[in-house]
């Protein structure tokens, strides 16, 4: 049942809206929004009243203990005792989407009200679309349409089972990929089929901030893990990554540092960790300094590591699709050395062989080394890789929201950082261009006045484009220095761009 007034959404189909009183907890079905309270933390009872969107329902997981009589909550004024055994997986309004739970179903707020899904959007057929045949359509139909073909060429009509199996195989592949997950960081898709392909860089940027994981979109799928024990850290997954279905809402799912390989048993865990031998990624170390080492690993040679790299991965990123197929990627790994072997911080992947220049396909600060500069320090490390290779590069889109952030910063303090340098060496009228910016620093053009136009140091004076560095940027680039912070010494990366034949360019596609 539905009462009360309609609302109008983005695309002009009323959703309907049930006033306080008039809907139960049973009405609930996923698409619903409802009110509920999230606690804030702080003092004790500090809860928030947030609008949310019902994603899924679940029976709630119960523990073993004898149930007391005459006790627990009772919903019977509202006619539903059983819903008490419910959980909600919610979204919440304007909030990151890493912030999704699943809740109890008092925490929803009877007092206010509810909003429907709005129903399923009709297609409608397009204006001179030609009617299929039915599949049922015999021998002696099709050879009737071949007779009124040869007698009027105006019209050809498309044979039935036109479509050749390759072209149903691709099709179910496609269909595949789309339904493993319908977002990524820097995801090694295709790009000639991107969605922001022509718009420009306002308005991909603009779409990052609606459309990424600030939003929550209905292709993305509930989390599937609950806590993850990870070397001497514990935490919590922020979205749902592709582990086995056996793995799933497990209490802590357990993963060796070393050789990433996971368990739900801690005992079969605990097991492992004394017969693990791996101390490092499997690959060649090509940086060190001080505690810090980097290893480039093959996709190709190192595929179950690198599976579970990118399993692990996917718990912290929403925008990454593909997760078994390594083959085409090399994996630089950040790590951490001490006395007892090399822990992962943070990696990034770039492709083997990329026409789009990306010298990124994929990176990631693990959360427990967030905000102590590891993030900075891998993207520095790609462009001197891109700058080894004479080339420049930008990172694959789309990036995440913190991905957008996190590069917008590093563009502006390098280009500020190299502008100065050459003011201190030619003089506040020395000449430079975009493009020397760009080959200098290995940052795409487009890459470079972004962040000049975010920094607003382009001016337009008799007839030209200048360079203005005004006191705000300076005093914030000094600021930003003052920062004790790690930086790449390029004097210590032991690397050459590596060259693969065509066989091993071959991934058995």
């Amino acid at each position: 049942m539905v009462h009360g007034a309609s609302q109008s959404t983005e695309d002009d189909t009323p959703a309907q809206i049930s006033m306080a009183g008039t809907w139960t907890l049973n009405d609930v079905v996923p698409g619903c929004k409802v009110w509920v309270h999230r606690p804030m933390g702080g003092k004790e009872g500090n809860m928030a009243t947030l609008h949310a969107e019902v994603i899924s329902i679940r029976d709630k997981p119960r523990a073993r203990v004898p149930h007391a009589h005459g006790t627990g909550l009772s919903l019977s004024a509202n006619g539903d005792d059983h819903m008490e055994d419910k959980e909600y997986y919610v979204h919440y309004d304007q909030w990151n989407k890493r912030l999704d739970e699943w809740i109890p179903t008092t925490r929803v707020l009877m007092d206010q009200e509810l909003t429907w899904p709005k129903p399923p959007k009709k297609e409608q057929p397009k204006q001179g679309a030609e009617k299929k045949m039915p599949k049922k359509a015999g021998r002696a139909q099709s050879q009737s349409q071949g007779q009124s073909q040869s007698q009027s060429q105006a019209h050809t009509p498309v044979p039935e089972g036109a479509s050749t199996p390759t072209g149903m195989k691709r099709k179910r592949e496609d269909e595949e990929d789309t339904s493993a997950d319908a977002s990524g960081l820097a995801t090694p898709t295709n790009e000639m089929e991107h969605p922001n392909a022509g718009l420009s860089k306002a308005q991909e940027i603009e779409q990052l901030r609606t459309s990424g994981s600030m939003s929550h979109q209905h292709e993305a799928r509930v989390k599937n893990l609950v806590k993850i024990e990870i070397g001497r850290h514990i935490i919590e997954p922020w979205y749902f990554s592709p582990y086995p279905k056996e793995f799933s809402y497990t209490p802590v799912l357990y993963i060796c540092e070393f050789c990433l390989r996971y368990w739900a048993s801690e005992t079969q865990f605990r097991r492992h960790r004394t017969k693990c031998t791996l101390r490092h990624p499997p690959g060649n170390e090509i940086y060190r300094e001080k505690e810090i080492s980097f290893f480039e690993i093959d996709g190709r040679r190192q595929k179950q590591w690198c599976r579970n790299l990118c399993l692990l991965s996917k718990c912290f990123l929403d925008h990454k699709t593909l997760y078994f197929d390594v083959d085409p990627f090399l994996f630089y790994c950040m790590v951490r050395r001490d006395q007892f072997g090399c822990h992962l911080v943070g990696y990034f992947s770039k492709e083997k062989e990329c026409g789009e220049g990306y010298n990124v396909a994929c990176i990631l600060t693990l959360p427990q080394y967030q905000r102590h500069g590891y993030g900075r320090l891998l993207m520095e490390f790609s462009y001197e890789l891109t700058k080894r290779e004479n080339k420049v590069g930008s990172p694959e889109k789309p990036l995440s929201d913190l991905g957008l952030l996190g590069y917008k910063a590093f563009w502006k303090e390098v280009i500020v950082d190299f502008v100065l340098n050459i003011y201190r060496t030619g003089g506040k009228e020395a000449d430079i261009s975009v493009d020397e910016i760009s080959q200098k620093t290995g940052i795409l053009q487009n890459d470079v006045m972004t962040a000049l136009h975010e920094l607003q140091l382009l001016k337009w004076f008799k007839g030209q484009h200048v360079l203005v560095l005004g006191d705000e940027v300076l005093a914030r680039h000094e600021k930003t220095l003052a920062k004790q912070r790690r930086r790449i010494d390029p004097t210590k990366l032991q690397w050459k761009p590596p060259v693969f034949s065509r066989a091993q360019l071959s991934f058995g596609w």
